[in-house]
């Protein structure tokens, strides 16, 4: 069901999964339907509309990405987004998935335990001392992380509405297909 769902919602747009990828992303579903039983990890239940604004719009987000290896910070990842979708498309691509809740940080080692791409740092982003080429992030307050955005990485792609995240930088906004006041806002230094 899964599997239908999601190439439903991602029909007409270039964004080519393999079967073992499709069955990466539902197996990752799996566990986050068992585990928000207890953690709370998402207020979405409904599969449709879980697979458009958790899996789909996370894919459309590391499409959007350029096409070489990169090194990626997901900051505030909570479940897994989008941090595990862009992993599981951009398999070329090492991701960081950022989280200081300790118990969601244990539910994305779980859940990440067989990506070799993936790494999990249970601290929050101010606290990280290294360097990205890219720092992505969805469902987290501009606000809570724009202090150490820069100094994270020269460039930087959101899920977000429509309020341009910070007026003093010159943002990139592509609507995002599913939902009418969704966007993808990208800032690069390239």
């Amino acid at each position: 069901m899964f599997a239908e769902v999601l190439r439903k919602h991602l029909a007409g747009l270039e964004i080519e999964l393999s079967t073992r990828q499709i069955k990466q992303l539902g197996e990752h579903f799996r566990l986050l339907s068992r585990w928000n039983k207890v953690l709370n990890l998402t207020r979405i239940g409904d599969l449709d509309e879980a697979i458009q604004r958790h899996y789909c719009e996370s894919l459309f987000l590391g499409a959007h990405l350029p096409p070489k290896a990169l090194k990626i910070v997901d900051l505030g990842s909570g479940a897994g987004f989008p941090g595990v979708p862009v992993a599981v498309l951009r398999q070329d691509c090492q991701v960081t998935l950022v989280e200081s809740h300790l118990r969601k940080s244990v539910f994305l080692r779980e859940a990440t335990r067989a990506m070799e791409n993936v790494r999990v740092i249970a601290e929050r982003a101010e606290e990280v001392a290294e360097r990205f080429d890219w720092a992505i992030s969805r469902a987290v307050k501009y606000e809570e992380i724009k202090g150490c955005l820069i100094n994270l990485a020269p460039n930087m792609a959101l899920l977000a509405g429509e309020e341009n995240p910070d007026e003093r930088f010159t943002w990139n906004k592509i609507k995002v297909p599913w939902g009418q006041h969704r966007f993808l806002w990208f800032r690069s230094s390239t």
